[in-house]
């Protein structure tokens, strides 16, 4: 073997080794990186409602190496508050993040965290039977008028934050395009019920059935009166 290829050979080798080495070093330096955290509400009493609750995640960052943190999938992480002694008011509970550690890899440490703590305001669950009311826009079909509009039911029973339960009086369907139609109509529809402090208590649809019919000719004019 002729001696610049024995020496090639071995330059290879060398160059080979570094890229390992620089890998493996690469792999295991220790690095930093954030993630969010959902916080989910756990043990909520039956008869409380949480209003308002100041952050939707905890954002933690966390030191180990880029393998290491490859394998944190933040999808199977959650930050959980436990409510069940909760009282209505406003609660406030300081971030442990012990059991999300427990959930990280080994070599893997939590240096910081935000926020520091977490408030949580709950209230007194109400119910109440109210009227719906459906919401119409637009017209028939020309020649054509709606005569009549059937809510089935035409009460629901809601439940929810008591403030805001007992405000109720009623509560009004999605909007109902009537543009156009020209025969009777049938539709499931929604209720506007807000931001999810109040619910309905029934899981059975809520049907609006509109009667159209056509415009009744116009009534013949009275016979003239005789001389």
């Amino acid at each position: 073997m002729s001696r610049p290829r024995f020496e090639l050979r071995y330059l290879l080798l060398a160059i080979l080794i570094a890229l390992v080495l620089w890998g493996m070093a690469h792999g295991s330096s220790s690095i930093e990186r954030g993630f969010d955290i959902p916080v989910v509400i756990h043990d909520l009493p039956e008869r409380l409602v949480v209003t308002d609750l100041s952050a939707d995640v905890v954002n933690i960052r966390v030191l180990g190496s880029r393998a290491a943190l490859r394998d944190i999938d933040p999808s199977q992480i959650e930050y959980a508050i436990a409510v069940g002694d909760a009282q209505p008011g406003l609660a406030v509970y300081e971030v442990d993040l012990t059991p999300v550690e427990g959930r990280l890899p080994r070599n893997v440490r939590i240096v910081s965290r935000s926020p520091a703590s977490l408030e949580v305001k709950l209230e007194g669950r109400s119910r109440k039977s109210v009227k719906v009311r459906p919401d119409l826009e637009g017209e028939p079909a020309v020649g054509f008028v709606l005569t009549s509009v059937e809510v089935d039911p035409p009460r629901v029973w809601l439940q929810g934050a008591r403030s805001d339960v007992l405000r109720l009086s009623e509560v009004v369907t999605e909007t109902i395009d009537v543009t156009g139609l020209d025969s009777p109509t049938e539709r499931e529809v929604k209720l506007s019920l807000g931001a999810g402090r109040v619910w309905k208590e029934e899981s059975a649809p809520v049907t609006v059935k509109l009667q159209i019919d056509p415009v009744p000719p116009p009534a013949p004019p009275p016979a003239a009166r005789r001389r």
